[in-house]
């Protein structure tokens, strides 16, 4: 028996943290409906999911004339016991060099998304009597490096809209948290990497380190987000609502001194 027997997830974002989440789901007994935008990702999505309950769609969570009627397909047919947001893109730029297509590209991306998918799921929470939203968040919520205004303030914003979709679900017994990653290598991790290294030129050393910077000295790895998103979703954290969980490697708890 899987702790999510009978549990439908949505998850919204198909590789990295998010891809590790569903992964997680289906392994313990969920169904999980995953979404991204990049075909390829999608592609490794199913591969990595044969065998489990995982159906993978190329959605743009930015849009919701796609978005709604996928996630209404989901709740009619099955019902939505859990959302699991870890849709995102990482972008560089200061407030003198973020132009406005930029800056609304990130917001519509890494945070408005997350109140989108979390409204139309909703209802279909409300009938089962109850469910987990997890919005994947990051210590750039937090504080942050140089020359990433809109990332973080997308981050950000994912922590008040935690704590002010906790406090209004709580009477239908929806939970709603955050969690705020270190460096995990993720291929938005990666794609940092690479940002820094040059293109063409390797990124392990950077990734290193990226890992050298956190008091437990690596990065993180999907399967120990995995594991703290499932447990925030799952019976088990039942008194754990509006909350943003940091999974760091130590990284904020620190001075740069």
């Amino acid at each position: 028996m899987g702790e999510f027997d009978g549990k439908v997830a949505v998850v919204t974002g198909s590789s990295g943290i998010g891809l590790g989440a569903a992964l997680k789901f289906a392994r313990e007994g969920a169904t999980v409906h995953l979404c991204g935008i990049d075909e390829s990702h999608n592609e490794r999505a199913k591969d990595e999911a044969a065998g489990l309950d995982v159906n993978v769609a190329e959605i743009d969570v930015t849009q919701p004339g796609r978005l709604g009627p996928w996630i209404h397909e989901i709740g009619s047919n099955g019902g939505i016991d859990i959302l699991v947001n870890a849709a995102a893109v990482q972008t560089y730029g200061t407030t003198e060099s973020t132009d406005f297509e930029h800056w609304n590209r990130v917001i519509a991306t890494n945070l408005t998304s997350c109140f989108l998918t979390s409204h139309l799921a909703y209802p279909f929470m409300k009938q089962r009597g109850g469910g987990a939203i997890v919005h994947v968040s990051s210590v750039q919520g937090h504080a942050n490096q140089n020359e990433v205004l809109a990332y973080a303030t997308s981050k950000g914003g994912i922590h008040a809209l935690t704590r002010a979709q906790a406090v209004d679900a709580a009477k239908d017994g929806v939970r709603v948290n955050s969690i705020s990653p270190g460096s995990v290598r993720t291929p938005l991790l990666e794609f940092a990497a690479q940002t820094v290294a040059g293109e063409g030129n390797p990124i392990e050393e950077v990734i290193e380190n990226f890992g050298n910077s956190h008091p437990v000295g690596r990065v993180g790895t999907v399967e120990e987000t995995s594991e703290l998103i499932a447990f925030l979703c799952s019976d088990r954290a039942g008194f754990c609502t509006g909350g943003d969980y940091l999974i760091d490697g130590g990284l904020t708890a620190g001075i740069g001194v």
